[in-house]
């Protein structure tokens, strides 16, 4: 599973005129859902999403969570993420798992990331999209449980 997170001081997604989700001050989730990925990657991932410290505490450290800060999690799948692009250059999304697999593992993120207390704001699972935010800092991270501790 992978993610691509941002520090945003607002973010929203719709389709076609309407407004699915929308956070003020908070982090918009870009996920991937991969083959092989499961229950326990979606809850690995969803905790270190809610707990990254990537948020300014009083001495303008990045030293607070989304949990800390107040903020909001904006969370919309992307299977592009999933893209390989070892030959050639079109991508291949042959590791994204599909719809069936990929759709209840972006579900079970978005409430293991509420459940640690977070308010979740969602796109809508393989829709055409259009995601608008301002991006704070800018921080990006980028995030994939094949490659943090605990991870698969």
């Amino acid at each position: 599973m992978k993610a691509l997170v941002q520090r945003v001081s607002e973010a929203s997604v719709t389709v076609g005129d309407r407004v699915l989700g929308s956070i003020g001050r908070g982090l918009l989730v870009l996920l991937g859902v991969e083959h092989g990925d499961g229950e326990s990657e979606a809850a690995l991932l969803a905790r270190k999403v809610a707990n990254l410290r990537i948020f300014e505490d009083e001495a303008g450290k990045m030293n607070r969570s989304v949990l800390e800060s107040g903020g909001g999690v904006l969370v919309v799948s992307q299977f592009t993420l999933c893209a390989d692009m070892r030959k050639g250059n079109r991508p291949s999304f042959i590791r994204a798992a599909p719809p069936e697999l990929a759709n209840p593992l972006y579900a079970r993120f978005c409430d293991a990331v509420a459940a640690q207390g977070a308010p979740v704001a969602r796109g809508e699972f393989a829709a055409y999209m259009a995601v608008r935010l301002i991006n704070d800092g800018p921080v990006t991270i980028w995030l994939d449980t094949a490659i943090l501790p605990g991870g698969s």
